[in-house]
């Protein structure tokens, strides 16, 4: 499968969810486009804005590259946990299996035959990214794949899973009290 994202692509209306309306001929100038937000023609889009639309080209490019191919209005959380599966495979992250003798070593003293899998706050971030572009490109909140129960618990079990594999917890940080301030005395 080829995910090169072509630049062409960025504002074509095939990328675009659009819902039916009443009147044929309105066509898909009710449908926002990607240059339509918070920059301007004339300054260049921030870096975040440049990866949410590469993640956004390679999301597509997946979908049509999918057998059947796919449109994005049927697209729905199972095909998100997919091309997270499918993104595994390019991964940098050593995630130690449970027969490993170095799982739950966060230092391992050697190499293993593990697999090389995405990170965590790497599938994190994507997933933010698709599910801004998502709403930019036309489609509803409510219909989100990227919102999906699926994914968010896919995601925390991977979280789960890599932080026991590398030895490294991610409880969450609780607020400390604020330290009550006496006068001095005088």
């Amino acid at each position: 499968m080829d995910l090169v994202s072509e630049s062409a692509n960025v504002a074509s209306p095939r990328y675009k969810l659009e819902t039916p309306t009443t009147n044929p001929t309105a066509g898909t100038s009710a449908v926002s486009s990607p240059s339509s937000g918070s920059n301007s023609g004339s300054s260049t889009p921030s870096r975040y804005e440049n990866q949410k639309r590469r993640d956004w080209n390679t999301f597509c490019q997946y979908l049509r590259n999918h057998r059947p191919p796919l449109s994005l209005a049927l697209c729905s959380g199972a095909h998100v946990l997919e091309f997270l599966h499918y993104l595994d495979q390019f991964g940098k992250t050593k995630v130690h299996n449970h027969p490993c003798p170095f799982f739950g070593l966060p230092n391992p003293p050697a190499p293993c035959p593990c697999p090389l899998r995405q990170a965590w706050g790497s599938l994190d971030a994507l997933i933010g990214r698709l599910r801004a572009a998502y709403e930019e490109n036309g489609g509803r909140p409510e219909t989100n794949p990227f919102g999906a129960r699926a994914v968010r618990i896919y995601l925390r079990d991977v979280r789960d899973f890599q932080a026991k594999a590398r030895g490294v917890s991610y409880e969450k940080k609780r607020k400390r009290p604020k330290p009550k301030l006496t006068p001095a005395p005088t």
